[in-house]
C-alpha cells in the first residue's frame, strides 16, 4: 500500500475525529468594562447559563466579547465595498477568542417606537399578507404596495429628455403608483388635534409674548420671526385676529420671507410643531417639550380609515369576506387558523412561509397579539420574543444563540414553555448562551458560569464554573440564594384609601372595574397579556399624582452619565463654583470647562472608514475630559474629575458632611445608594451600564418626583435574587414613608411580600382582561383558584 493512500484511510471509529475536538469556545484574558483577565471555556452545542448579581459583568463577557468579536469576524468576510456600509465594530478586549460559531443574538432592546412600525412590519407577517392580497383579493387593485400604510398614490407626468445616439428628444411620460396608505393620516392610524389654549394666551399680542410654545418666547429667533414676518399686527392681541390672520399665524404654508434682514421661510404654528416636535418619538423629547406635547396635541383615531391607517381601496379588497385590515387586527391565533383554511395551490409556498410565522407566535406565546399592534407598545420580553420568532423555525444548526433574560416578562407560568424552547435550539446541535437570574431556568443549564461576587469594580471574575448542583455547593452569591424562597407576610398593612377605575377598556381589558387600595403595596399579577399595562398606563386616571416607572429605556450618549442623568452634576457644579469663586459652567465636561483636545470626552476616536474605529485616551487631559485650569479648583480637598470617579457610597459620605457639605447633591446619592447603586461610579457612561443597572437609575431618579402614587412595571427586571430583598425593603420604606406603590409583576418574592393582590386572566389577549382575583396573597394561596395562585402556592410551599 503506498504512503499516500495509507494517509488517507479512514480512521478507526475508536479514534475521534480530529474535526470533532473542537468542543469549547475558549475564552482567555477578557478585560471587556469591568472583566478582570476572565477566562473561562464553554461547551458547544450545550445549554450554559450565566449568572450573578446585576452589573458583574456577564453582558460584558456574553454580548460585548463573545458575540461581538463573532460578528466582527463575520463583515471581514464581505467585500470593503460592503464592509464600508456595515457598522463597524472594534476587537473587544480580549487575549484569545478560540471556537467562535456564527452568533445569534436576541438582546432585549426595546423595539424602534417608530408609529408606523408594527408587529407585522417587525416580523415580515405583513409583507406575506400583502403578497397574498394582491393575488387573491376581489377585486384586484394592483400590486403589494397597494395594501401597504406605508406606500402613498402618487401620480405624475410630464416631459422626460431621451437621448438616441447624438440625437435628444423630449417625450411624454406618466408615472403612477397604487399605495395603500390612507391620505388623511398618512398611515399612521391617529390623527393630531391641538388645543389652541395651550399655544397661545389670544388676550396677549404677539409682542407681550402670546405664543407659550416651548423655545418661542419673545426675544428668541421664532419668537422674532412671527413678529417681523408681516402677515399680522404684532401689536394686537390673539383675539382681535381676522380669519385670514389666524389662518397665518396657525396654518399657512412654507413662504419665502425676509426678517431683520435675513432671507428665511415662514409656516405656520401647526405644521411647524408637527415638524419640530411630533416627527420624534416621544421617549427621546426633553421634559419640558414632551409635558408640552402631553398637554397641547391629542391623537384622536383617524376618522377616514377608523385607525386601520389603510386606503378606502385597500379596505374594500377581501379574501372570503375578509380584508387585509381585518386580518391584521385579528389576534394571530385565529389569523392562523383562516390562513390554514385557504386551501390555493397558485400561492401554496407563500401560504406555507405565512402559516409557519403565525404559529410560531403561537408556539412562543404571543398568540394574543394582532399584527396591528404597535410595535412600541410592547413590553421587554414581548419585543424578545418576537424577535426570536425568526429564529424557531430555522434550519440552521453549529451556531451560537446568545439570548439576555429570556423570560423577562414572563409569568412562572409561561417560562416553561420558554424552557422547552431554548432546549429545541439546543438540541438540534447549537450551543446556546442565556444572560438569566430566575432559578427555573438556570436549573435547566448543562453548564454555569457565575460571574462576581459584586458589581461594578467589585466583580468581574469567575467564581464558579460547572454544573447546577455544583453551583448549589458552592459558597457563592448565586449559590447561597438559589433556593431562598419568600414566606408570606403574617399581617398586611391597611389601606387608607382607594383609586377607583370605571369601565376600562384599553387594548384587551373588557370593561373592567376595580378599587385599587392606597396606601399599601398592591402586586398587579397574571400571565402576559393579560392585560396588567393596559390596566395600569392606559386606564389610571392622569391628575391621580401618579408617578410612572415603565420599561423604556433610558437613553443616553457615551457623554452621559449618572451625574448627568439623575441631575446630580448641578448641584456638584454649584458647590465648586461657590467654593472657588467662578462659573458652574466650567465644571461641565460638555461646557466650557472641557479639554479642547478632545471637546470633553476623554478620548480621541480616529475613525477608519470600514476598520473598527480606533480611541485613545487624550494625551492633554489623560482622560480626565477637563482642561488643567479646571483641575486646580478643590472642593473639600477634590478636583472636580476625582469627585466623578468616585462610587456613589463614597460620594455619598463626601457630600454629606464637612467641608464639601452639599444637601441638594447628597439627597440624590442617598437615592442611588438606596436602589443599590452603590458601587457606580459618577461619570461612568451610561452606554456601559447593564439593563438592570438602567432601569434601577431609572427608578432612583422618578422618586424624586413628587406624586403620592408609584407605579412600578417589573420592576425586578434584571435583578439577581440577592438584589430582590434590597428592592422590597426599599417598597416597604417608600409605603412607610406615606407613599402608595402599585406594582406589575411576576416574581413570586414580590407577590408574597405585597399586602394587596390584583390578578388578572384567566389567560392572554381575548381570553383575558378580567379580573379573576382581588385579595391578600394570604387568601389567594389558600383559594387556588388561579394559574398565579398555583406557582405562588409551590413558591412558599404552601
Amino acid at each position: 500500500m503506498s504512503r499516500q493512500s495509507a494517509s488517507a484511510a479512514p480512521q478507526s471509529p475508536s479514534v475521534p475525529h480530529v474535526a470533532d475536538s473542537h468542543d469549547l469556545i475558549r475564552v482567555h484574558g477578557a478585560r471587556e468594562n469591568n472583566l478582570k483577565d476572565v477566562s473561562v471555556g464553554i461547551p458547544k452545542r450545550r445549554l450554559t447559563v450565566f449568572t450573578g448579581v446585576s452589573g458583574s459583568g456577564k453582558s460584558s463577557l456574553v454580548f460585548d466579547t463573545i458575540a461581538a468579536e463573532s460578528q466582527r469576524l463575520i463583515n471581514e468576510t464581505y467585500s470593503a465595498f460592503v464592509q464600508g456600509f456595515m457598522p463597524t465594530l472594534a476587537r473587544p478586549e480580549v487575549d484569545v477568542l478560540d471556537g467562535l460559531t456564527t452568533v445569534i443574538s436576541v438582546d432585549q432592546s426595546r423595539m424602534g417606537a417608530d408609529p408606523r412600525s408594527t408587529v407585522g412590519t417587525a416580523t415580515d407577517a405583513n409583507a406575506m399578507l400583502r403578497i397574498l392580497f394582491s393575488r387573491l383579493g376581489d377585486p384586484h387593485i394592483g400590486p403589494p404596495s397597494a395594501y401597504s400604510f406605508n406606500t402613498a398614490s402618487v401620480r405624475a407626468s410630464g416631459a422626460i429628455t431621451v437621448q438616441r445616439g447624438a440625437r435628444t428628444k423630449a417625450e411624454k411620460a406618466t408615472f403612477e403608483r397604487t399605495g395603500g396608505m390612507c391620505p388623511r393620516c398618512e398611515g399612521r392610524g391617529s390623527v393630531t388635534d391641538f388645543d389652541l389654549t395651550q399655544l397661545y394666551d389670544d388676550s396677549k399680542s404677539l409682542r407681550e409674548g402670546a405664543l407659550t410654545v416651548p423655545g418661542y418666547s419673545v426675544d428668541g429667533w421664532y419668537g422674532r420671526i412671527y413678529s417681523g414676518c408681516g402677515f399680522f399686527d404684532p401689536d394686537k392681541p390673539i383675539r382681535e385676529f381676522g380669519k385670514r390672520e389666524l389662518h397665518d399665524l396657525l396654518h399657512k404654508e412654507p413662504t419665502k420671507i425676509k426678517v431683520e434682514g435675513i432671507n428665511l421661510t415662514y409656516e405656520g404654528l401647526i405644521p411647524k410643531i408637527q415638524k419640530s416636535f411630533l416627527a420624534k418619538d416621544k421617549e427621546a423629547m426633553q421634559p419640558h417639550i414632551r409635558a408640552f406635547v402631553e398637554r397641547a396635541v391629542t391623537f384622536t383615531t383617524c376618522p377616514e380609515c377608523d385607525g386601520t391607517r389603510l386606503s378606502e381601496g385597500a379596505r374594500s379588497s377581501k379574501i372570503r369576506g375578509i380584508s387585509i385590515a381585518d386580518a391584521c387586527a385579528m389576534e394571530i391565533r385565529d389569523l392562523a387558523e383562516w390562513v390554514r383554511g385557504l386551501d390555493e395551490p397558485s400561492v401554496a409556498p407563500l401560504l406555507t412561509a405565512l402559516q409557519n410565522t403565525l404559529d410560531s407566535f403561537v408556539e412562543i406565546g404571543l398568540g394574543y397579539l394582532s399584527l396591528e399592534r404597535p410595535a412600541g407598545t410592547l413590553s421587554g420580553g414581548e419585543a424578545q420574543r418576537v424577535k426570536m420568532i425568526r429564529h424557531l423555525g430555522s434550519s440552521l444548526t453549529d451556531v451560537t444563540y446568545v439570548f439576555d433574560e429570556p423570560t423577562s416578562g414572563l409569568h412562572p407560568h409561561d417560562i416553561q414553555r420558554m424552557n422547552e424552547l431554548l432546549l429545541r435550539l439546543r438540541d438540534k446541535g447549537n450551543t446556546v448562551l442565556v444572560v438569566e437570574h430566575k432559578p427555573e431556568v438556570i436549573a435547566i443549564a448543562d453548564h454555569v458560569v457565575d460571574l462576581g461576587p459584586g458589581a461594578g469594580t467589585a466583580g468581574g471574575t469567575v467564581c464558579f464554573e460547572g454544573t447546577v448542583a455544583g453551583l448549589r455547593a458552592s459558597d457563592t452569591v448565586t449559590g447561597r440564594h438559589l433556593d431562598d424562597r419568600a414566606s408570606l407576610k403574617e399581617s398586611v398593612r391597611k389601606p387608607t384609601g382607594a383609586l377607583e377605575i370605571r369601565g376600562a377598556k384599553a387594548n384587551n381589558l373588557q370593561g373592567v372595574d376595580v378599587d385599587i387600595p392606597l396606601g399599601v403595596l398592591v402586586a398587579v399579577t397574571g400571565v402576559a397579556g393579560s392585560g396588567k399595562s393596559s390596566l395600569l398606563h392606559g386606564s389610571v386616571p392622569a391628575d391621580s399624582g401618579v408617578v410612572s416607572v415603565d420599561q423604556a429605556p433610558i437613553r443616553g450618549s457615551r457623554r452621559s452619565n449618572p451625574a448627568t442623568y439623575t441631575g446630580l452634576l448641578d448641584p456638584i457644579r454649584k458647590a465648586f463654583a461657590k467654593a472657588n469663586g467662578v462659573k458652574p459652567a466650567l465644571f461641565s465636561a460638555n461646557s466650557e470647562g472641557a479639554c479642547p483636545t478632545c471637546n470633553g470626552a476623554g478620548v480621541i476616536y480616529t475613525d477608519l472608514a470600514m476598520m473598527a474605529g480606533v480611541a485613545t485616551t487624550c494625551e492633554d487631559c489623560e482622560g480626565r475630559r477637563f482642561e488643567a485650569s479646571v483641575l486646580e479648583y478643590r472642593l473639600g480637598g477634590r478636583d472636580i474629575s476625582e469627585v466623578l470617579a468616585m462610587p456613589v457610597a463614597e460620594a455619598e459620605e463626601f457630600f454629606g458632611a464637612g467641608e464639601a457639605r452639599t444637601p441638594a447633591a447628597h439627597k440624590i446619592l442617598t437615592r442611588l445608594a438606596d436602589v443599590g447603586l452603590g458601587y457606580l461610579t459618577l461619570g461612568q457612561p451610561l452606554t456601559t451600564l447593564s439593563g438592570g443597572e438602567r432601569q434601577r437609575l431609572k427608578l432612583a431618579t422618578h422618586m424624586a418626583e413628587k406624586g403620592g402614587i408609584y407605579v412600578l412595571d417589573e420592576p425586578t427586571t434584571g435583578l439577581h435574587l440577592a438584589d430582590v430583598e434590597q428592592l422590597l425593603g426599599l417598597l416597604d420604606r417608600l409605603v412607610d414613608s406615606g407613599k402608595s406603590v402599585i406594582v406589575i409583576e411576576h416574581h413570586q418574592a414580590v407577590m408574597a411580600h405585597a399586602d394587596w393582590i390584583i390578578d388578572l386572566g384567566p389567560g392572554a389577549g381575548h381570553d383575558g382582561g378580567r379580573i379573576v382575583f382581588e385579595g391578600t396573597p394570604g387568601d389567594l394561596v389558600a383559594a387556588r383558584s388561579t394559574l398565579t395562585a398555583e406557582h405562588l402556592a409551590a413558591y412558599v410551599g404552601a
